[in-house]
């Protein structure tokens, strides 16, 4: 089931809301794409269970605390009626017949669309009529208040779901945790702490696009001040990468633009960005930071996901810790 491109999330979409909401789905153990490399070990169920306590507990207290694990392969947009991520929305024939195209794939997607769209406190219900299984999804960022309310997304909605939807797209199958920093739709900051800003104290990435238009889409990705050295690696296949504007052969659906300050502004504070220009277009967008240690260098004698046996020294190619 490889992901062939993004043109199916794209095309046949005429209005905005309940994709949205599809794409974020689940903090499930990855839904990978098929081909990925490392030598990371899938995590246990215990570990599964408490990283989504970790989740749940920092949704609690309001910040942008969160797990990644999303991957967009074989999953399409397509079908789907954007009216509004309301209850209602969810209630349709064509979301049905939506979701039942790829259950385990669409509950996923839904799981993290739900998270980033919907506000703090709000789930959103879904009673499958082919299955009779019930599903509920929980808000979190709440980035998209309008079309968690019903309306139909406006263009910056669309943009900071699609933003936030890249930001938690993770093709090596693990569930990393990362900090969430940016406003919702209407300018309002996601909270953070300095104990989170403290222990999530690696800058990362930015990420911006539209997924939910049919005009330039696409989803991009930046380094924040700062890069991978050939030695280093991350479990974070689409977040921080070395020099250069190609993409991680791990993550081809998002496309690198280099460093993000050289398209993006600093918002008050520099904490993150406001703004992405990028090819003439201006972007609303997400900026994640990752902790210190899930940085990974080769020669600490451990074989790690992002690295690869080989007889080099670099993460590509480690023989000190993935052998030959």
């Amino acid at each position: 089931m490889g992901f062939t491109s993004f043109k199916g999330l794209w095309s046949e979409m005429s209005g905005r809301g309940a994709g949205l909401n599809m794409v974020v789905w689940s903090l499930m153990s990855a839904l990978s794409v098929g081909g990925a490399v490392g030598c990371g070990v899938e995590p246990s169920l215990q570990e599964t269970a408490a990283n989504m306590e970790t989740q749940s507990r920092a949704q609690r207290e309001g910040n942008g605390l969160s797990l990644n694990g999303l991957s967009l392969n074989g999953l399409s947009l397509n079908g789907l009626s954007l009216n509004g991520l309301s209850l209602n929305g969810l209630s349709t024939e064509d979301f049905a017949k939506w979701f039942n195209a790829n259950i385990e794939g669409h509950s996923a997607l839904m799981s993290y669309m739900v998270l980033c769209a919907v506000p703090l406190g709000e789930t959103r219900h879904f009673e499958n009529p082919a299955t009779g299984m019930a599903y509920t999804w929980v808000g979190g960022l709440g980035l998209a208040p309008e079309w968690s309310g019903g309306k139909p997304a406006t263009e910056v909605e669309q943009q900071l779901v699609s933003a936030c939807l890249a930001a938690h797209v993770n093709n090596y199958k693990l569930h990393v945790p990362i900090s969430v920093l940016g406003e919702d739709a209407q300018g309002t900051p996601i909270p953070y702490t300095e104990e989170e800003l403290t222990t999530f104290a690696q800058n990362e990435s930015c990420f911006f696009g539209n997924v939910f238009t049919t005009l330039n889409p696409g989803l991009f990705a930046g380094n924040d001040r700062g890069s991978l050295d050939p030695t280093q690696s991350t479990p974070r296949p689409c977040g921080l990468t070395g020099l250069g504007g190609e993409s991680h052969p791990a993550c081809p659906q998002i496309q690198r633009i280099g460093q993000c300050s050289d398209h993006c502004v600093l918002a008050p504070g520099d904490k993150y960005y406001a703004e992405c220009t990028y090819k003439e277009k201006t972007y609303k967008m997400i900026t994640t930071r990752i902790r210190t240690e899930d940085v990974h260098t080769c020669g600490d004698g451990v074989c790690q996901v992002g690295e690869r046996k080989g007889s080099g020294y670099t993460a590509d190619s480690c023989s000190l810790d993935c052998g030959t």
